[in-house]
């Protein structure tokens, strides 16, 4: 027996539905006094969300992993990204000023894209589902862009004899290449997740969370790995032409092997595909599940309390807005209206949010820039101030030679910090009854910021290599710690809303994770525009680690004073 074999997904289930009451058979009389429209509108409208009235069958875990295997290679590319794409861009010569600008483009589209592309998503009608072809499209501009971004220097030398030429070029397509990688890579996540949403159960659900969770870390350890070893001198180096071939050769190969695996791990129910006659009961109730309404699973506009097997199938927008609202939102509160999630609307509800909300976003963005300066810059650092390597020198020269192994020595610094970062999400379970989620938020943010002091003051190989442990401290506390005060104020306002006797439902956490997922984004944006002039300004990529502690202490400041504590 296989780890495939509990997977059902090509055997019928039964359509559960309530016993049909007095409630759903006026809903129902409601509704079908309204509908006045040709029966050719009638089933169009009834097509406009997913057509699904089934419970998803029990995942096995196999198939769980198979699926979860396309964040394994998407972090294993972004390793290599974050490792060498400061190397890449200052070796064909862009100037040091403009070499952080190419982190700010990708963001600047995610803010105006994503909601956009999230609809376009939710309303696919592709025989092959919803989600799976903007998976694919997305995961074939991934290796466009890291196909350009690792060997656009390599093609335009052979295309273009002319030296200021060659150059000039050289940095338009190893830029694009960038900017295509890191918009795809970002936007993946996205309908990956929701892929994940549609297919699975509740429970499946949690457990295939998990495992991409695992399979990120992983992911991340294994790219820093392959970045970390000296290819050129080795047997396939010569056989590819250079370290960075050899590179490229390794993530192409992982990215398309694990997106297939992917694509292929659970089957999809395309957009407003009905079932056969038999399977219909009652043969019309169904077809109202969503009709004339803006939610999935209401009839007419009259909210029905539906029994807790018959699960919620709203259409779930795959941008990190709307994905962060459906997930946590409808989970809360199943029957509630689930508004489409905009830029304007979610800056509307960021402005109208609670104001220990928006110390969190704040205490979030502070955290996230100082990570960002530190993560996207330090095998530059390593080559230049740990090595003192040059990556403008020819490339046969010793001085660019010192710097390359340099960043080779940052990559095992930022395996280092995937490693650390696994192992510290263990150990945050044992401090929590000691001091609490903001004990644990300040400390992260404390200890990292002292760490990348004392890189700034001393820096060795060692030393630096040792240091590197916490930056993993920094970003298992970025990832979990923000979003655990969220529950624990939700859960707050929730008891608080009981012992004064109001009958409501929960205040949504939905916007509030879209919030603090906006937060990275802006961060992002922020140290594009912002640490290249530093550098440009100071002389020195010293002040990428200088940026990153002072950064992080004010974080640090900013959550002791402006935090809400929680016990």
């Amino acid at each position: 027996m296989t780890l495939l074999s509990e997977d059902q997904s090509s055997r019928p289930q039964p359509c559960r539905l309530p016993e049909p009451g007095k409630h759903i058979r006026s809903s129902l009389h409601q509704f079908s006094t309204d509908c006045t429209g040709s029966k050719e509108e009638y089933m169009t409208s009834g097509e406009s969300v997913v057509y699904q009235n089934m419970d998803p069958p029990k995942r096995s875990r196999g198939r769980l992993i198979l699926h979860g295997m396309v964040m394994f290679g998407r972090e294993f590319c972004y390793a290599v990204e974050a490792a060498f794409v400061t190397p890449v861009l200052l070796s064909v010569g862009l100037p040091r000023s403009l070499y952080s600008l190419v982190w700010l483009i990708s963001p600047i589209l995610g803010f105006l894209l994503q909601p956009i592309i999230g609809s376009a998503s939710d309303y696919c009608r592709s025989p092959w589902g919803r989600r799976r072809p903007y998976i694919l499209a997305l995961g074939i501009f991934m290796l466009l862009g890291i196909t350009l971004f690792l060997n656009g220097d390599a093609v335009i030398s052979a295309i273009v004899t002319d030296k200021s030429l060659k150059s000039v070029w050289a940095i338009v397509v190893v830029m694009f290449g960038v900017v295509l990688f890191d918009f795809a890579a970002d936007f993946i996540d996205g309908p990956i997740k929701a892929y994940l949403f549609d297919v699975c159960s509740y429970h499946d659900k949690e457990r295939g969370l998990h495992y991409h969770a695992l399979l990120t870390g992983l992911g991340g350890a294994f790219g820093y790995l392959v970045g970390a070893m000296d290819w050129g001198h080795s047997v396939i180096g010569k056989l590819l032409g250079s370290e960075y071939q050899v590179i490229y050769f390794f993530s192409a190969l992982t990215w398309a092997i694990f997106l297939t695996v992917h694509l292929f791990s659970i089957p999809e129910q395309p957009l407003g595909k009905a079932p056969s006659d038999s399977d219909l009961t009652p043969p019309s109730a169904l077809r109202l599940l969503g009709s004339h309404s803006n939610v999935y699973g209401s009839l007419a506009k009259e909210p029905v309390s539906l029994p807790s097997s018959v699960p919620d199938h709203r259409p779930r927008s795959f941008s990190a807005l709307g994905e962060a609202n459906a997930v946590t939102s409808s989970a809360k509160q199943p029957n509630k209206a689930q508004k489409k999630m905009t830029f304007r609307s979610l800056m509307k509800a960021i402005i109208n949010m609670p104001q220990h909300y928006r110390y969190l976003c704040v205490s979030h963005l502070l955290g996230w820039t100082a990570f960002l300066c530190n993560m996207l810059f330090f095998t530059d650092f390593m080559g230049q101030i740990v090595y003192k390597g040059n990556p403008y020198a020819d490339h046969n020269s010793a001085a660019y030679a010192t710097y390359e192994r340099g960043v080779e020595i940052g990559c095992w610094g930022l395996c280092i910090n995937a490693v650390s970062s696994a192992l510290y999400s263990y150990v945050q379970r044992f401090l929590l009854q000691y001091i609490g989620l903001k004990g644990l938020y300040f400390m992260g943010y404390f200890v990292f910021g002292l760490g990348t002091s004392l890189i700034g003051l001393f820096p060795n190989i060692i030393a630096t290599l040792v240091l590197c442990s916490v930056f993993g401290v920094m970003s298992s506390t970025l990832y979990t710690i923000p979003f655990n005060l969220v529950a624990e104020y939700q859960r707050e306002e929730e008891e608080q809303m009981k012992l004064r006797g109001i009958d409501e439902g929960p205040r949504g956490t939905g916007v509030d994770c879209a919030a603090l997922t906006c937060m990275v984004q802006l961060a992002q944006i922020i140290v594009g525009a912002g640490l290249g002039a530093l550098v440009n300004m100071a002389g020195s990529v010293i002040v990428v680690v200088v940026s990153a502690s002072t950064m992080s202490l004010l974080g640090c400041i900013f959550i002791a004073l402006f935090i809400k504590y929680v016990d």
